[in-house]
């Protein structure tokens, strides 16, 4: 079954990740590396490299249905990201811990954010297990960030967002870049934001539709 798995990593990485630009090295040998099937549910095992997004929380204290998201848009948000060795980042919406994974093998050291107690707890366990010493899961608020353990040099946010909250970019280090969805469904545009002399900046980088991460919807004014 193992090395079922593995020829399913690199078909996974030759037909949806090369495919759509992303030629980072050390990304894609994170990707052929990190077992995917060890982040979904049991019985979710063979659905774990299709090219689609895959529920693994139906959401928890009223909140919204979670995801691992599909590989390709996973990669090309990464390596907009330009994660060094040396870089310190922020995994916000952790889940169960594979972008944490990948992340571990490209950076210093990972803060691993998530909301979902549960997640957290699956997240802690199966990122133990494989070996992944850099990453520290804490649970909190996912539009707060973790001020604490910053400044940042990289901030990842797992999910599409109505807007990047001041909060998160205010945890940028120095040359820090943050990157993200805003917007919904098809009208989702990438963004990376980059911190320069004390400023934080944006740009569109590319459409990009994904699952929306709970908790960062945007308040309504009642209007008259």
């Amino acid at each position: 079954m193992s090395a079922d798995f593995s020829e399913r990593r690199v078909k996974m990485v030759d037909g949806q990740v090369r495919t759509t630009d992303v030629t980072s090295a050390p990304l894609i040998e994170a990707m052929l590396s990190v077992p995917r099937e060890a982040f979904v549910g049991a019985g979710q095992q063979d659905l774990a490299y299709i090219d689609e997004d895959i529920r693994i929380s139906d959401g928890a204290n009223g909140g919204g249905a979670r995801y691992l998201m599909e590989p390709s848009p996973l990669a090309k948000l990464l390596q907009l990201a330009e994660i060094d060795a040396g870089d310190s980042v922020l995994d916000v919406g952790c889940g169960t811990g594979y972008c944490a994974a990948l992340l571990s093998r490209l950076a210093r050291s990972v803060v691993a954010l998530e909301s979902d107690s549960a997640l957290a707890e699956a997240a802690k366990s199966t990122l133990s297990s494989l070996g992944c010493q850099n990453v520290t899961v804490v649970t909190g608020p996912l539009p707060q960030g973790q001020a604490a353990k910053g400044p940042y040099n990289v901030i990842f946010i797992g999910g599409s967002v109505e807007e990047v909250p001041a909060a998160l970019l205010d945890q940028l280090a120095e040359d820090g870049r943050l990157v993200a969805v805003e917007g919904r469904g098809n009208s989702g545009v990438a963004r990376l934001f980059f911190k320069a002399g004390g400023v934080v900046t944006g740009r569109r980088a590319f459409n990009a539709a994904i699952k929306p991460l709970p908790g960062f919807e945007r308040a309504h004014a009642f209007e008259f």
